[in-house]
């Protein structure tokens, strides 16, 4: 299947023109023009949205599966398209689209056997006791239902699965949420073909229209008018720090506040114990460069800091991991802009004193090569900067003298989507007591191996303590973010025949 973009929103079924448009900028082939979202299309998107919850709401749970499962028939049969605009606009290998294309079909799938079981729901009932002394009690359902329209942005890194149908609408979709998304403009044209691929499945399950709309491009009041607009409910969104926290401002102060869920990035620290650096620490360098460029560097879970002592085996591991990093070669970034950031960021440890270069590169246009630099912990506990992520292909190591300081340079990390500990059996000790402090400030911990790669699956967490996301007790990923778009409805002394399909 050819795909040419068409360059326009769908909004609520109809493929709309604005009269302004954007000319994307591909990693290379042609550019295409598109639509600027206007707040007017954002408006008609919301509206649209709020009367397809008074019926997609509250259809059952197997047409939302099907639905679903539509939505991943549509994007295989659109495969190769879908490869092509997704490598030419980001500049991704292929084999990195086909991947994301399957984990996307892949969640959609899983979300949707997920429901299918109805676990979920998180279905409870205290039965009636009416001959209780002193007062009787009455009969009490409780069940979690959806909470309305929600907004969707697009994210940079993953056009597709944290994007147009990516895991936000995914799970936005399976608990009984229309979606509205915000396309990203770094992939415009992806983001249009798997609107094309939605469009379709909700035409052949005969789902409302304005279950879904795509709005392209716009300003920053696209954005704001999207978070603001009374009919939304919750928002979705994978980003900076910085444009994070505006639309999180934005969402509190709202008339009637609503939920936000930002994954803003992270540092994703990486510790590694003495036993394992003296069996291995050439390895787990050497490993650790190739996590560190993975994707040149464009991952939210990427490790940009390693914490390894001081001594023979430190040095190995840093020996090590400088050499792998030499021989990567220079990776295409995602936008201009994006390679303009990473720049930026090597600027700003170039110009720290807090810091020692190990590896520096040129940076050339679009493409960017690794970058290396250490210091130890008290420069680091020192200088606030050294902890704010920088998007590419960069790393830090910080050198320890001991187990204490790692321990107190655990306990000065912000929050984070991941922390890692490699560690050999004689390490048992320090990493117990190194546990209890990682699981405070991460979402995820794991252990001898590297956080780049987020499995989609019941027991994923992708968030964690602010700044990595501003909601703690979510996930943007795997089954359990269904939940962030359901609220708790107690039903009392409901008689069977009016109770919703299933609790009754």
């Amino acid at each position: 299947m050819s795909f040419t973009p068409h360059g326009k929103h769908l909004i609520a079924g109809n493929w709309i023109a604005s009269d302004a448009t954007f000319t994307s900028e591909p990693a290379h082939g042609p550019a295409h023009a598109f639509s600027i979202g206007t707040p007017e299309l954002v408006t008609r998107a919301c509206e649209a949205a709020e009367e397809a919850f008074w019926s997609y709401g509250y259809t059952s749970r197997e047409e939302r599966a099907a639905f679903l499962d539509a939505i991943a028939d549509e994007m295989e049969a659109r495969a190769e398209a879908i490869t092509a605009i997704g490598t030419q606009e980001t500049g991704l290998p292929e084999a990195r689209l086909q991947g994301e294309r399957g984990r996307t079909t892949g969640q959609l799938r899983l979300f949707a056997e997920h429901i299918r079981k109805g676990d979920y729901l998180d279905r409870r009932h205290d039965a009636a006791l009416p001959d209780r002394a002193p007062l009787p009690r009455p009969d009490l359902r409780m069940m979690q239902r959806p909470i309305g329209p929600v907004a969707v942005f697009g994210a940079s890194n993953f056009p597709l699965a944290f994007s147009t149908a990516g895991g936000d609408t995914a799970a936005a979709l399976a608990a009984g949420c229309p979606v509205v998304v915000k396309g990203h403009s770094a992939h415009p044209g992806t983001g249009e073909i798997v609107a094309e691929a939605i469009h379709a499945a909700i035409a052949s399950c005969g789902m409302p229209e304005g279950v879904f709309s795509l709005i392209q491009g716009g300003k920053r009041d696209v954005g704001q008018a999207l978070v603001q607009h009374p009919q939304i409910k919750a928002v979705g969104f994978t980003g900076s720090l910085g444009g994070g926290r505006a639309l999180f401002d934005l969402c509190a102060q709202r008339p009637e506040p609503i939920p936000f869920f930002g994954e803003l990035g992270s540092v994703n620290p990486m510790f590694v114990l003495p036993e394992a650096a003296r069996a291995r620490g050439a390895e787990i360098g050497s490993g650790w460069a190739g996590s560190l460029t993975m994707g040149a560097g464009q991952f939210c879970t990427n490790p940009g800091i390693a914490v390894i002592g001081t001594g023979a085996e430190g040095d190995a591991f840093v020996e090590a991991a400088a050499k792998a990093l030499t021989d990567a070669l220079a990776q295409v970034m995602l936008t201009e802009g994006i390679a303009q950031a990473y720049r930026d960021g090597k600027a700003r440890f170039d110009g720290r004193n807090t810091v020692k270069p190990v590896l520096t590169t040129e940076q050339e246009g679009r493409n960017a090569r690794p970058n290396l630099y250490q210091t130890d912990a008290a420069s680091y506990l020192q200088d606030h900067a050294l902890g704010e992520e920088v998007f590419g292909p960069l790393g830090l190591v910080i050198r320890v003298a001991s187990d204490d300081e790692m321990a107190q340079l655990a306990r000065g990390f912000e929050g984070q989507l991941t922390a890692t500990i490699h560690m050999d059996e004689g390490d048992t000790a320090d990493a117990r007591a190194l546990l209890p402090i990682l699981e405070r400030k991460a979402g995820r911990v794991l252990v001898n191996g590297f956080p780049t790669g987020v499995e989609v699956a019941d027991t994923m967490v992708h968030g964690g303590p602010y700044p990595a996301s501003t909601n703690f007790g979510a996930t943007s990923v795997g089954t359990l973010s269904i939940r962030r778009f359901l609220r708790p409805v107690c039903y009392q002394n409901i008689p069977q025949g009016v109770l919703p399909d299933d609790l009754a």
